[in-house]
């Protein structure tokens, strides 16, 4: 990359307005994905359907963009509506038989990533519970829990409250060697630390792109290994599911062999025009680059907000892109409604200040964030 990360500021118009840190929550999106949706529409007011063809050329744009990312092939990435979308499509499509177990930490996740499962309950699925350690899942509390009935295990790549970045590829080894699926949200590390889904042998993962991807709400994209396609029966199924899409002449039902069957019917163009140009700024700066600001950011904010007195996690370690602190005195919602009011985007999530910087988010920016925690504890 020739480019500065600093030059990439532009595209984000939210900086004149907030000291914005809240990616793990909703993220602002940038010029060129409001300009690719901008497109769409123009398009489709001026020409009608004339341009049809160009609309899915560039929904396969997007899927191949989102399978360099994660390291897939385009024939395992199904365009879906969100996470839990994804999710609901493995969860309900596998053919579960009464007493399989899934593994899942309940108490812990974000509960696109427990409902689900939950929901399974009634066709006899039993879910065993991980023990949380140290705000996340280790394989060591997976492997306590797992059964010869276990079928899956279900677990986020980093925890949205804790912040605990999970090792995927322990995970991964742990499942493979015990013939358990491995099924991962990972939409709080999909665009802001590398993921590769062979690496890690995962066999589903699901993120949408309102978050670390920099697009909108209302699309994201689920990877199903190739290995399992087969096994993963689609829940709604319609004219994109089959061989003969296009096809309307005649009534000839065989489900596609890619992961596409699971998208029953038309596209959202506009989705899939926002969720490319979100993905090619993403690849553009380098995920690699955008990893290593984002841990160049926390770092300094650990420290700075340690030297103050603050309670900070995770550590180093377990960090992916998520800060997370209470202030000394431990009031973490007095202190958010005084970031509030000073402009400040954040979470409070279980009772702790959540930060979130990304790739465009400045050193100055996070010693503006410690000297207002510095304000408030000294008044």
């Amino acid at each position: 990359m020739t480019r500065s990360l600093d030059s990439y500021r532009a595209e984000f118009p939210v900086v004149q307005e907030q000291l914005y840190l809240n990616h793990a929550g909703v993220s602002p999106t940038s010029l060129r994905v409001a300009a690719a949706v901008r497109e769409w529409m123009d398009d489709v007011v001026h020409h009608g359907v004339r341009n049809e063809r160009g609309w899915e050329a560039r929904s396969e744009k997007a899927r191949g963009l989102a399978a360099r990312l994660i390291g897939a092939a385009p024939e395992e990435i199904a365009l879906v509506r969100n996470t839990s979308h994804g999710l609901g499509l493995v969860a309900e499509g596998l053919d579960w038989k009464p007493g399989d177990e899934v593994v899942v930490a309940a108490s812990l996740e974000y509960p696109s990533n427990v409902y689900p499962w939950l929901h399974l309950r009634d066709r006899g699925v039993v879910v065993r519970e991980v023990e949380p350690r140290e705000g996340g899942v280790t394989p060591e509390a997976v492997e306590a829990v797992l059964s010869p009935r276990t079928r899956l295990v279900a677990v986020s790549s980093v925890q949205f409250a804790t912040g605990y970045r999970t090792d995927l590829d322990a995970l991964g080894a742990l499942c493979e060697r015990s013939g358990v699926l491995f099924c991962v949200d990972g939409i709080q590390s999909v665009g802001c630390m590398p993921v590769d889904v062979k690496r890690s042998r995962i066999h589903f993962l699901s993120a949408d792109s309102h978050k670390w991807m920099l697009g909108i709400s209302g699309i994201g994209f689920l990877y199903v290994d190739r290995s399992v396609l087969p096994r993963v029966r689609p829940v709604l199924v319609g004219w994109r599911s089959t061989t003969e899409a296009f096809d309307f002449n005649r009534a000839h039902f065989e489900l596609r062999q890619e992961a596409a069957k699971f998208e029953e019917g038309s596209h959202n163009y506009a989705g899939n025009y926002a969720l490319g140009a979100a993905l090619e700024l993403l690849l553009e700066v380098g995920i690699e680059n955008v990893h290593a600001h984002i841990q160049t950011l926390l770092e300094q904010l650990d420290g700075a907000l340690r030297a103050l007195g603050c309670d900070t996690s995770p550590g180093p370690e377990h960090r992916a892109g998520i800060l997370t602190f209470l202030p000394p005195g431990g009031d973490a919602r007095a202190l958010g409604a005084w970031l509030s009011e000073r402009n400040v985007s954040f979470s409070l999530r279980r009772g702790r200040i959540r930060v979130s910087p990304h790739f465009y988010n400045t050193p100055e920016e996070m010693d503006r964030l410690v000297a207002m925690v510095r304000d408030f504890s000294s008044r």
